[in-house]
Formats: structure tokens, sequence, C-alpha cells
């Protein structure tokens, strides 16, 4: 097989079309991608004799890498280890995590000069925002808006580094906090320290939920956040036909760089009556032809090694599959983006262990990358205050632009066109909702829109001025949901602009194309005149279309991919639907065995733990105690009833070898 330098294995596999990785002991399961994040052991190989989680593992020169059937071997080290000494570091600050909010944080930290280890468990700095190809929402001047996720961690690493007196250590985790106050590093899976920080900032970010259906472990289910990390950090391309479960921004977005990355999008199942997420994310997939099914439920993901097709439903108001609904539809990849966790163990544990310690980001609170950024911010500013180094309070707006990065979706309205103007040129806002949002009014130096009032909420409005047809917010707008409109060769056939990223769909001049309106309705049938990218238009094509006068407002995009009809569905076992789903994809433990042990009394995860050995895998409990929990109230029983697992060393699975820092 044939991999790119700096690879990891289970890309390089996924590259060569191998998407079954071994098999597990307990039921000989096929077992495959999951996390890729080095949470869990779904992804394990045997590279050269060794056991390692492939999603973390490079590859090397003439590795041989063999699958996993059943329990790999442990070969026993024969000879007389050599051992160096466990280095001790001291540090004012330690930051765990270099995402958004931790670089925001050290940012903060090294303009005082205050002596700062940021830790990451990757190899680059950016966190999250390395996956991010989409151009960010909320305001230019607070975070960046408009520019993509990628290059706002670009921003932030070289803004970091001018500091001296911040250290960063690369592929490091931190692996517990001990009570004496220290934490345990991990670099590079085989040096082992020990930290003494002053504080501890939690910046770690958040996990993935999951969901219980049979099928859920199959090769090829798996989050949106492996999904970005494979299609867009290393970029290969995952599946030929992909189904997404859940409509938040995470589900819209990873759909979107689906379709960027030449894959195509089969459909988005959301449990509520509207999408969670943004709805110009939203709308932007449906004018590419990509259906948005609200009020329903996966029922199955089908297939004996690998996934082959998904079958769904529609949900009554309480959430419960209505029969006879039932649709299948043909795909190789379910990818399930139902919500996040914050990473909080590390969090919580420094506060038992008596540390001053912080959160921020998406460890403190789930919401946008914007707010964690702003987050971090306050952070280092709350902990050079702590430390002495600040005496002044944290600036009041920046609680207040925190508060409204955060802010959930608006109310959707009907985009009203009657009054913008049928004469000149004029951009047309196709914006629907009230969102954090104002890049092009940023950029407009015409002056030709406007947010009424000081809110960042507010839809942009036109001024009445003079348009110049510069095209600049069209460029940055994230949403795509701006066009322009020039009048100025034929008024009653006017030219429309369209913005265009989706470049493994190619269009070029000459080439027919569906026309929608905002919402993905068709408009009909238009001719490309033009189809243009300047250095100027932040990556964003320019498609030109000439329409009649009647609908050239309307027009906001085009399909790239037809709609999907279903497959007739196998007969369902209704009564199986909620028992054979795997809860612990890591011992392989259903709802049903599950259930049992609640229906028979137990309020203790760690008892449920001890019989069933649910949670006792690789993962410890990271996927399974939300989905367990779950449980519990499905069976009527309070939270508050439910005594959690318990936290134990180490965060995440270490060879032994490592804390005694063997030679090599």
């Amino acid at each position: 097989l044939e991999a790119i330098e700096g690879e990891v294995i289970s890309s390089a596999l996924f590259a060569n079309g191998i998407h079954v990785f071994g098999h597990h002991p307990k039921d000989g399961s096929a077992q495959g991608m999951f996390c890729a994040n080095g949470q869990c052991a779904q992804c394990a190989v045997i590279a050269n004799g060794v056991s390692v989680k492939s999603c973390m593992t490079k590859v090397e020169p003439n590795m041989i890498i063999e699958s996993i059937e059943g329990l790999p071997e442990l070969k026993l080290n024969v000879g007389d280890p050599r051992f160096s000494d466990i280095k001790e570091v001291e540090t004012d600050v330690l930051i765990v995590g270099g995402g958004p909010a931790g670089l925001s944080a050290a940012i903060q930290l090294g303009q005082r000069g205050i002596d700062t280890l940021v830790v990451d468990d990757k190899d680059r700095l950016g966190g999250k925002l390395v996956l991010q190809t989409h151009k960010f929402f909320g305001s230019i001047d607070d975070c960046y808006a408009g520019t993509r996720g990628i290059d706002i961690a670009s921003i932030l690493k070289d803004e970091l580094i001018t500091h001296k007196c911040i250290k960063v250590w690369l592929n490091s985790m931190a692996m517990y906090v001990f009570s004496d106050k220290k934490v345990g590093i991990v670099t590079d899976g085989k040096k082992y320290s020990i930290i003494k920080p002053k504080v501890v900032l939690n910046a770690a970010g958040a996990r993935e939920k999951s969901l219980v259906f049979p099928g859920n472990t199959l090769p090829d289910v798996y989050g949106a956040g492996a999904f970005q990390t494979l299609v867009n950090r290393d970029l290969v391309k995952t599946a030929k036909r992909l189904f997404v479960v859940g409509g938040g921004n995470v589900g819209l977005i990873a759909a979107y760089h689906a379709l960027q990355a030449g894959i195509h999008v089969v459909g988005i199942i959301e449990a509520l009556p509207e999408v969670g997420g943004y709805q110009v994310h939203a709308n932007k997939i449906k004018r590419l032809g990509v259906p948005i099914h609200t009020k329903h439920t996966i029922l199955s993901a089908n297939g004996k090694e690998k996934v082959e097709s998904v079958t769904v439903c529609k949900i009554d108001d309480g959430f419960k599959p209505i029969q006879g609904t039932e649709k299948t539809y043909e795909c190789d990849t379910v990818l399930i983006a139902v919500g996040l966790s914050p990473v909080n163990e590390f969090f919580q544990q420094a506060q038992q262990a008596g540390m001053r310690v912080f959160a921020a980001g998406d460890a403190k609170e789930i919401a946008e990358a914007s707010a964690a950024m702003f987050n971090g911010k306050i952070a280092g500013m709350e902990i050079a205050a702590v430390l002495g180094k600040e005496n002044k309070p944290v600036p009041k707006d920046w609680y207040e632009m925190a508060n409204t990065l955060k802010t959930h979706p608006g109310t959707i309205n009907t985009p009203v066109y009657d009054s913008y103007p049928e004469t000149g040129i004029t951009p047309v806002l196709h914006c629907s909702q009230n969102i954090p949002c104002n890049p092009c009014v940023s950029v407009c130096k015409q002056k030709v829109l406007s947010i009424p009032g000081d809110s960042l909420l507010e839809k942009p409005e036109l001024t009445g001025q003079d348009c110049g047809g510069c095209h600049k917010c069209l460029y940055i707008c994230p949403g795509l949901a701006i066009s322009l409109v020039d009048y100025r060769e034929d008024p009653k056939n006017p030219i429309v602009s369209l913005p265009y990223e989706v470049y493994n769909y190619k269009y070029k001049k000459g080439d027919r194309v569906l026309l929608t309106d905002y919402a993905g309705n068709p408009l009909g049938e238009a001719v490309i005149i033009s189809a243009t990218i300047k250095k100027t238009s932040r990556k964003t094509q320019v498609i030109k279309v000439q329409v009649p006068k009647t609908i050239a407002k309307q027009v906001a995009g085009f399909r790239i991919q037809k709609g999907e009809v279903a497959l007739l569905p196998d007969e369902i076992s209704w009564g199986k639907i909620t028992d054979e789903g795997i809860v612990c994809r890591c011992e392989r433990v259903t709802a049903g065995e599950i259930r049992t042990l609640i229906r028979s009394g137990i309020r203790d995860m760690n008892q449920i733990k001890s019989i069933a050995r649910a949670g006792m895998g690789s993962c410890g409990t990271k996927t399974c105690e939300n989905l367990i929990l779950q449980l519990f109230k499905e069976e009527g029983v309070s939270v508050k009833e439910v005594t959690l697992n318990t936290i134990r060393p180490v965060f995440v699975e270490t060879p032994l070898g490592v804390f005694s820092n063997i030679l090599k």
C-alpha cells in the first residue's frame, strides 16, 4: 500500500479503500473508525507487531499493518530495561488544549509576560479550527468573521509564538491530576513528564455524543469530528454516499464539507420540527440539492461488515417512531451529529485536588468557536488577575460579546424582496434568521448595508446608497446568503451573481443549471454566462446567470445533485429496535442488557460496569455514560438517583512502561 509521509495509519487505510480494521473478540463484529481522536480503540491495528490506535499512529516506510482478529497477543520485552528520570516542570499556568479557547487565553497571558505551558494532543495548534474550511460568523473585529476556521487557527498560532513566555507541547496528553496538585503529561505516546502549575485552564473542548440503534457500531458509522478529520485534515475522500443524522450546526456544516469533498449527501434527518443549526447553513445545502427531513429519527444502519443502507422514519410529538413511515436509503456512511458533551473530567479532578482551575470554550459550555475565542480571552484575563499580573477588570463588553456569540438562532422568517431596487446593481440578502453576524456590513465601503441598532443579532438591511458592484459582501458572507442583481445591461433580464465553493462539482460557462430560491425550491433552468474566481474573492467563485426580472431577486443558488428515491425497507422488528443497539461499543453491551439491570433496581453505574462491563473498555465510559443515563431516563429513573461512574486514572489508555520512562 502507499501512504503520504506524516499520515496516520487510519487515513492511509481509508485512502486505500480499507474501512474494516479487525473484528471484536466478544462477537466477531467488524471494527473500524469511530472517534479519530485517540479516545477509544475501535480503530486499533497491529503495526510492526504492536497493537496501536491507527488514528493516532503515523505510518512509517515498510511498516507491516495487520488487522486485529480477537484479542491481540501481548509480547514480552526480554532484557534489562534502562529508565530515565521523570522531568518535573514548574509553570505559572498550564493550558490543556490548543484550540480557539486555549490559544486566545494563552495570548492574553503572553501579553502580560506570564509563564505558560500549552499542551495539545494533536501535531498542530488550532483544535477543531484546523478542520473547519468554511467561513465563520460573528464580527470581523472581534472573532475574524468571514475568515475560514483553518485560517483563524494560523492567525492565533502566529500571534501565540511571538510571546517567548509561552511554551507549546504538541502530541501531548494530560493523563491525570494528582492529589498533590501535579499533572501527568505523556508526549509522543512515550515520554512522561509531571507539571506543577499555579493555575490550570481546561480548554480541552468537547466530545461527540452518540446514539443507540441497530447497526450503530458498523464500520463507517461515526461522528462529524471523525469525518472532518479524515476529509479536511487528511484530505481523504471517505465515502461515496453519506447520510447525516442531526441537523445542528455540526451536522449541517459536515454535510457541506462532504459536498466540497465530492461526496453525495443522500439526506439529513433532524428529530425537531426545525433544524437546530443556523438556517443559512441549512438553506445553503438545500439549495445544492440536499434534502432535510425534520421530525425524523434513525431506525437502523444496515449491512454486515459495513454500512450498505440506512432506515429512518417519522416521529410523533413525543419523539416516538411512527410505524408505516419507514424509508430506507442506499448509502455507505452514516454520520452521527447529535450534539457535544464538554470534556470536563480534567476540570473536575483539578477541583477535587484543590487546584486553582478555570474552564473555557466547549470544555465549559458548548457554543460556536467564535464564542470559545471570547471565553478564552476572558479566562486569560481572569487568570492574570488571580496571579497578580492584571489589576483591571475584564471589560464589560467582552462578557456582552461572549453572550451574543453563543446566542441560539432566532425565529425563522421568509425573506421579503419587494423593497429592493430594480435599477443599477443591488445586493439581495437571503438571510431568514437573526444570528450573530455582520461581515457583509463591515466590508461594504459604499455603506450600502447596515445593521439596525447596536445589536450584532439583527439582520442587515439596505441603506439606499448606490452599490458599486465590488462583490465583497458576496465573497465574505459565511452563509453564502447574498446574491447581486445587475439591471444595468438588460433591465428585463438582469444578471445574477451567485457565490459558489463546491469545486469537486465543477461548473463553467455554458453549463445549464437548475436555479433555486433561498430555501432550495426550484425556480427554473438557466445557462451560466460566467464562472470566475479572483485572488480577492476569499476562495469563493462567482457564478453568473441571466434570468427574467420576475425571478431575479429570488434566485439564491442552484442544484448540484439530484433528489433521492427511498428503497423499499426490509420488514422491521419494532420490538427489537430499542434493545439490540449497542450502548458500550468497547465491550459490546446492548441496551437490552443494561435495561434489565436498571429494572432490577440498580442505580449505580459502577455496579452496571462490574456486572455487564459497560464502561470497562478503552474509552473509559466517554461514549456510553450519556447513553446509559438516557436509558435511566427512559425507564423513569431520575438522574438524581443515579450514581455516576467513578473517574479513575488515566484519562486515556497508556502503556504501563511509559510511566517508567523506559529508554529504547
